[in-house]
């Protein structure tokens, strides 16, 4: 089905996976060359439609996967999941406290993180690029766990996994790209940044590509991880930010919407 890609070594795969999910960011963030401002509701939608798709990623993608693969070595099932999801978790909390950056529409004295005198537009991109890692890490370790060669991991999935993130990078550029041409920024610079968030995921994908390949004992943990990673980004940022407004019905449509993408996509390729 999947051709000359089928041939290519996991890490390969990794990477162009991870460049067509930077490639739909860029292509998303394109939109500030057409629109100067975006409604409310529809950059509501988007937050809630990614949202959706990475909880839905969360499970049918990594965290399935990684409960079946522990219960095929014998150990107990639950425990690399556990672990592994709680440690992503703490790990991007971690990050959240260090790393110094600034949400969009919040003033620079708020940045999180670290006190720095960087520039806004530095701390606007550390905040998009922090959401970012997680989603190469989880295309990288599926795609990774090809090279163990357990029946639970599959081409099909893992490409399935890349093609449900690629599809919610889209309107997460555009809800990066025209907020910011909204504080001002030219429309090249609001473009810039705006797929500049979504250049962390093919480093993030070969890093996690070739983790798993290098220590196979890791896969069932490394793809919980990525997944609390995810959670924690949804959780922390997306949902909150989406309901930030009086109407949220719309926030959450747009998250059932992203969830039935996604697992329609995992179940019907994976």
């Amino acid at each position: 089905m999947f051709g000359w890609f089928q041939g290519l070594s996991p890490v390969l795969q990794a990477l162009l996976a991870t460049c067509f999910t930077w490639f739909l960011t860029a292509a998303g963030a394109s939109a500030v060359f057409f629109f100067k401002t975006i409604d409310r509701k529809v950059l509501d939608t988007m937050l809630g439609f990614a949202a959706g798709v990475m909880i839905a990623a969360s499970y049918w993608s990594l965290l399935a996967p990684a409960i079946q693969m522990a219960a095929d070595s014998g150990g107990p099932p639950w425990l690399p999941a556990t672990v592994g999801f709680l440690l992503g978790g703490a790990f991007l909390w971690g990050v959240d406290k260090v790393l110094p950056h600034l949400h969009i529409g919040y003033p620079t004295e708020e940045a999180e993180g670290l006190k720095t005198g960087w520039h806004r537009s530095i701390l606007l991109v550390l905040a998009i690029t922090l959401h970012n890692f997680p989603e190469g890490l989880a295309v990288g370790v599926a795609f990774g766990a090809l090279a163990a060669g357990l029946p639970s991991a599959s081409l099909s999935a893992a490409v399935a996994l890349a093609i449900g993130i690629g599809i919610q990078n889209f309107p997460e550029g555009t809800a990066v790209s025209i907020p910011l041409r909204r504080e001002g920024f030219s429309r090249f610079r609001s473009f810039w940044y705006g797929q500049l968030s979504g250049m962390v995921e093919p480093i993030a994908g070969v890093l996690g590509a070739v983790a798993v390949i290098l220590i196979q004992p890791i896969l069932p943990y490394a793809l919980a991880f990525a997944a609390g990673a995810m959670i924690f980004v949804v959780v922390e940022e997306l949902i909150p930010e989406a309901q930030l407004k009086s109407e949220t019905n719309i926030a959450t449509v747009g998250a059932m919407l992203g969830f039935a993408v996604m697992m329609t996509l995992d179940v019907a390729l994976g």
